[in-house]
Formats: C-alpha cells, sequence, structure tokens
C-alpha cells in the first residue's frame, strides 16, 4: 500500500511538474511558436503570435502579443499587438467563447472573411482600444480608425461585425459611416434581429458637426427620429442628382426632425450656401413621399444649379397626404424678385399658385426654351395653374439668332392662367395683358407694345395688339387654334409706318419707301413639328402718298 501510495504520489508530482514546465515553455517564444503551428495545422485558421502572458494577479486573463488570426489561404481578419482573453466556465463546453476579450493597437477586418465563414471567436464583452475596423457588410457598414468601445455581447456573423443581438458603444477618430465619412465619431446603440438602434449619433462632419439618433429595420427602412447638422461644408464630385440618389437607394427614408444651419454644399456645377432648413414628419420611399402634419421651412443665401441661380430663397411648405401647401416662397432671381404661393395636389398632380409675382428681372431666356417648352413635364406635374400673376418692370431677352427679340420695362397681370394641362406647357385658358415701354424684335425697334389675350379649350384669341413704330401705329388682332395643328390666323393693320416695316419679320422688301398705311391678312399653322413659313397664305396692301402695292402669298412664298 505504501508503495501505491508512492507510486501515485510521484506520478502527480510528475504530473504537476509537467503543467509547470508547459506553463513555463507556454510563456516564452518558443511556446507561443509552437501553439501557432499546432492551431493552424488542426484547424481551417492560421494563427501567429509572439508572446503567451499570464499573471496569477489576474488568474482568469490570458495575454497574447502580436497576434494575428485568420482563415487559412487568406489575409489576416484579426490583427492586435495585444490581446487580452478573460476566461469563463462555459469554455468548457464552448473553448473559443470567454468572457471577454479586449483587442488593442490592431484591425479587425470582415472583408477578408471567405463568404459565408464567421469569425469563431465570441465573448461577452468585446473591447477595442485604438483598433482599425473594415466591416463592409455588417448592418453597421463602416471604415474607422482609432476605434475605441465596446460590444456586448459579442457573437459577429459572417461580414457583420456586431451580430444579430448586441448593444455598442464606441468613438473613432475617423470614421467612414454607411458611405458618410466623419470625425471624432461617437455611436452608441444595439442591434437586435437585423434591427438596428443608433441611439446616439455624433461626429464632426464636413469641418461642421453632426448629432441625432436613428433606426434602420430589418427591410432596410430608415427612420431618423433627431438629426442635426451645423456648419457643414460639403464639397462632392457628384452632380445634383447622383447627390440626392442615395435616399432613393434604400426602401424608405422616414425624418421626423432634420435640423440644418450654416450649411454649404457644392458639387460640379451646383452649390448652396448659408442652408438653414428644418424638416418635419416626412417619408421619402422610391421616387415617392408621404407625409401626414409634415412641414419644410427653408431659407439659403444662394442656390445655383447650372445656369440657374437664386439668391436668397425662402420656402416655407406644409405636408399632407393630399400634397402640399406652398405657404411661402420668395427669391431673388436675375437682378430682380419672384414671390409666390399656393398648393400641389396628389389627386391631379396640379400645381395651383394662388399668388405669382415677378419685378425688375433682367432675363435672358436660354438658347433652347423653345424646346423645353415642347418638352413633356414629369410625371409628379400633369397641369399648371396660375390663379392671379402681375409682372413689374422686368427686362426680357433672346439672343437666338434666327429671331432676336427684347422687351424692356415689362409690366403686365393675368388670371386663371392654365399654363400647363396633360404635362404640355401652353396657353390653355385664362387671360391677361402685358405692355412694355420699348422692345426690339428681330431689329425692328417698337414703342409701348402692348397684347391681352384670353384662352380656352378652342382657341387663344388675342383681343388686342398695338405697338408705336417711328411716327406711326400697328394694331392687330388674332387667334391661335388649340388644337396640334395650332391655326393661326392674323389681322395687322399699320397706319404712318414705314413701308418696310415688316421685311425683318418674314416677308420681302417692297419697292416702297417713306411711311405708309398697311393692312395684313394671313393664316397658316404654328405646328412646333413644322416650320411656319410654307404654311402661311395670305394678302398684304401697302399704300404710301405716291404709291401702293398689293401681294399675295402662298405657301410662304409672294405670288408675281
Amino acid at each position: 500500500m505504501k508503495f501505491l501510495g508512492k507510486f501515485f504520489l510521484t506520478l502527480l508530482l510528475l504530473i504537476l511538474l509537467a503543467l509547470v514546465i508547459l506553463y513555463v515553455l507556454l510563456q516564452t517564444q518558443w511556446g507561443a511558436g509552437w501553439f501557432s503551428r499546432w492551431v493552424s495545422d488542426k484547424t481551417d485558421w492560421h494563427l501567429s503570435l509572439s508572446k503567451i502572458e499570464h499573471n496569477f494577479s489576474s488568474p482568469s486573463h490570458i495575454v497574447l502579443d502580436d497576434f494575428s488570426f485568420g482563415h487559412d489561404g487568406q489575409p489576416a481578419v484579426l490583427v492586435a499587438k495585444r490581446v487580452d482573453l478573460g476566461l469563463a466556465l462555459v469554455q468548457f463546453s464552448d473553448p473559443l467563447h470567454f468572457s471577454s476579450i479586449e483587442l488593442r493597437d490592431g484591425e479587425v477586418n470582415l472583408a477578408n472573411l471567405t463568404p459565408d465563414n464567421a469569425l469563431p471567436l465570441q465573448a461577452n464583452r468585446l473591447q477595442l482600444n485604438n483598433m482599425r475596423i473594415d466591416s463592409p457588410g455588417s448592418a453597421l457598414p463602416m471604415f474607422a480608425r482609432k476605434v475605441n468601445g465596446g460590444i456586448l455581447p459579442w457573437k459577429p456573423t459572417a461580414n457583420d461585425m456586431l451580430g444579430s443581438d448586441a448593444q455598442f458603444q464606441m468613438s473613432a477618430g475617423e470614421m467612414t459611416l454607411d458611405g458618410v465619412k466623419g470625425n471624432n465619431v461617437l455611436l452608441q446603440g444595439n442591434v437586435a434581429q437585423h434591427r438596428l438602434v443608433l441611439s446616439n449619433i455624433g461626429a464632426d462632419l464636413a469641418r461642421g458637426s453632426m448629432t441625432g439618433d436613428a433606426e434602420r429595420d430589418a427591410q432596410g427602412n430608415w427612420k431618423i427620429n433627431q438629426l442635426r447638422l451645423n456648419d457643414i461644408r460639403l464639397q462632392t464630385h457628384k452632380d445634383l442628382l447622383d447627390f440626392l440618389n442615395p435616399i432613393s437607394d434604400v426602401p424608405s427614408v422616414t425624418i421626423n426632425r432634420l435640423d440644418m444651419t450654416d450649411a454649404r454644399l457644392q458639387g460640379p456645377d451646383w452649390a448652396v450656401t448659408d442652408l438653414d432648413l428644418t424638416l418635419k414628419n416626412f417619408t421619402w420611399r422610391g421616387n415617392d413621399w408621404q407625409s401626414e402634419d409634415g412641414s419644410l421651412a427653408m431659407n439659403a443665401g444662394n442656390f445655383i444649379n447650372g445656369t440657374f441661380e437664386l439668391n436668397d430663397p425662402i420656402v416655407n411648405a406644409d405636408f399632407s397626404t393630399q400634397g402640399i401647401a406652398l405657404t411661402q416662397f420668395s427669391s431673388r432671381w436675375a437682378n430682380g424678385v419672384i414671390r409666390a404661393s399656393g398648393n400641389w395636389t396628389r389627386s391631379d398632380k396640379r400645381l395651383t399658385l394662388d399668388e405669382l409675382a415677378v419685378a425688375g428681372l433682367e432675363y435672358t431666356l436660354p438658347q433652347n426654351w423653345r424646346d423645353r417648352w415642347q418638352q413633356s413635364l414629369p410625371t409628379w406635374l400633369d397641369s399648371v395653374l396660375v390663379k392671379r400673376v402681375t409682372a413689374n418692370r422686368n427686362l426680357i431677352i433672346d439672343i437666338n439668332p434666327a429671331f432676336p427679340f427684347q422687351m424692356t420695362a415689362l409690366d403686365g397681370s393675368g388670371e386663371n392662367l392654365l399654363l400647363a394641362r396633360q404635362q404640355q406647357w401652353g396657353f390653355w385658358a385664362g387671360k391677361a395683358s402685358f405692355n412694355a415701354a420699348e422692345a426690339t424684335f428681330n431689329r425692328t425697334d417698337l414703342r409701348h407694345p402692348s397684347i391681352s389675350f384670353s384662352a380656352d379649350d378652342q382657341q387663344i384669341q388675342v383681343n388686342e395688339l398695338s405697338a408705336f413704330n417711328g411716327s406711326g401705329l400697328l394694331e392687330g388682332t388674332a387667334t391661335v387654334n388649340q388644337q396640334p395643328q395650332r391655326a393661326l390666323t392674323l389681322h395687322l393693320k399699320g397706319q404712318a409706318v414705314p413701308a418696310n416695316i415688316l421685311q425683318n419679320w418674314g416677308w420681302p422688301a417692297l419697292p416702297l419707301n417713306g411711311n405708309s398705311n398697311l393692312l395684313l391678312q394671313v393664316n397658316g399653322s404654328l405646328n412646333a413639328a413644322s416650320p411656319l413659313r410654307p404654311s402661311v397664305n395670305g394678302n398684304l396692301s401697302v399704300t404710301t402718298d405716291t404709291q401702293s402695292v398689293q401681294q399675295a402669298m402662298h405657301d410662304g412664298q409672294v405670288q408675281p
């Protein structure tokens, strides 16, 4: 019996000695190398570390130095200068599930994971210290540097740093989150069943600051409870449509409140300066929007999009299920002022302006304004009705070399003008009158030109058309049919006007000089698909003190 006792005691001492030797050897460079090779050979993962440390003052912790871990044949997923592993009883059944893991001075790059593979490591708590995170496919797609924080618990899934159910809090010196880059970032929140909640967001963004909270559901719909942007100075290489496209790329974005103060945004051919904006209760879904009791209050120093520029624009609007109530729009534009109020209704896609006023404009029409006039409106805008329009002291210029014109000190008013229907610009209803101090139409100068017209479904009726030229007066009337052929009838009378006043407007020169009385009666077609001249038929009678001429035009040609 004594022999057996001594045998088992000796065996126990030898086992303890072996464990002590193994314990000591594992904490040497040789032991760390042997353990790394053993893991790499026995598993589908490769491991590299320079040292294993254990201190009896913290018996439940093991420290690994110069740690590198990843899938065989792939770059490392996890690299850290120092890893602190907190041991737990659960490791008897799940060896790679730790009480805590602390990563210091390294990188977690989930982009290096092979498809459908997740990190085998788990922990009740993950602590990050000065780490770099690259997690492009996670619920919170991010690239970040100088990350400090924690995830509780940490159960990463394939390409998802956060896992499927965790709370997190982290800060980063630099972070690109879902495509948005910021500095000094703070994030707090949780993820559960693919639902992401950001309870606190803070960052220095584009030389300004951002604070707020938001959430995203499992289907990818975003809800922004509150977001505040201050002093943003953002420059982008994208044009305006591409810049706004990310809003349409997600299923929906709901904004409970968005505040932006003193922002400056700039792209290749667009810019907004000194922008203040408050948007409430608004949802953008694909290419449409929804709102109940929503509102927008916005003002800016400048808004530029290509050649279009607004100065000091102010917009106040209310949103509802019925549409948009535009309570105020005003801006300086083309050295003048424009003001409007009205509403857009969803049911008939009609924009109704209760009031439109333009004053002091100095506006040169774009070269392709006729083409734009003939283009169809976007699908969201079927018709445009202006109940009351006023114009004061405007300068309108067209530099088209085929027929340039200019109107100086243009005044006017109109009522119930239907300027578009079925997505097509035109004068479809209402009445208006305009006059100018001076005008030039294709190098022919006129004084005090004026026009009054009314429109209905059948025709546009020009009730009065007059202007002074030289010492004489031109007066006329006209009708334009509303059918696609746009049949035109014009009656023009001149008293004491130059005999060849019509030459610059398309009638061939007459063998007459001096002042004359004239009478012109023509008809034609203003069909947008064909030129006017070949459709013109009519008669011209011109009489001077000594001579008179009568001419007939057929298909745009004067008959001999």
